[in-house]
């Protein structure tokens, strides 16, 4: 059996990375998404083992331990990790895997799987992403400061990636984005 591809997407926060990711699943039955590990709460429409694995901090660290995470970091007091077993698995099993992660985690996953496709979704500029971040509203003036300084951090590792996807029109940036898919896929 031919063994599956690694597809990981990722992007600072308010480039549309979750809108695409979604409508990649959506309409590519070949895809999977990897379900990640969190030490948060669930939120009212998430569940367990379909949004993420919810466990406890202690559990968490003990995985990390054991190196059952094929990457992890700690966002905003909460941890977050992809599970090795999870993936080795559904990449033995000739599936195509979607990882949805920060850079550092998707630059991590790289270095593990070199044959794993990296697909950056960028702004069309600094000023564009300030302004859908403000226009969201959800958050205050200090955290939105931070989301402005992480994403300017995070731009300056895009030439690391395979690709780039410039989300300056949704649709046009959903189609760019599925053709890497099936032209990886096909390989």
């Amino acid at each position: 059996m031919k063994k599956g591809k690694l597809f990981v997407f990722s992007a600072p926060s308010g480039t549309g990375k979750t809108t695409i990711v979604r409508y990649l699943l959506n309409i590519l039955p070949e895809l999977k998404f990897s379900v990640s590990a969190t030490t948060r709460k669930a939120r009212a429409n998430e569940k367990h083992g379909e949004d993420y694995f919810f466990i406890t901090e202690e559990e968490f660290k003990k995985k990390i331990e054991n190196n059952e995470f094929i990457e992890w970091g700690e966002f905003y007091d909460y941890y977050y990790g992809t599970l090795r077993d999870v993936v080795e698995k559904d990449l033995n099993e000739g599936k195509n895997i979607l990882l949805e992660l920060d850079v550092k985690g998707a630059l991590e996953i790289k270095k593990q799987y070199p044959d794993a496709v990296t697909i950056f979704i960028a702004p069309p500029s600094m000023e564009e992403l300030r302004n859908r971040l403000a226009k969201r509203n959800t958050e205050t003036e200090e955290d939105f400061r931070k989301r402005i300084l992480r994403a300017e951090m995070e731009l300056g590792f895009k030439e690391k990636f395979d690709y780039l996807v410039v989300n300056d029109e949704l649709e046009r940036a959903k189609k760019e984005a599925k053709e890497i898919i099936l032209k990886e896929i096909e390989r």
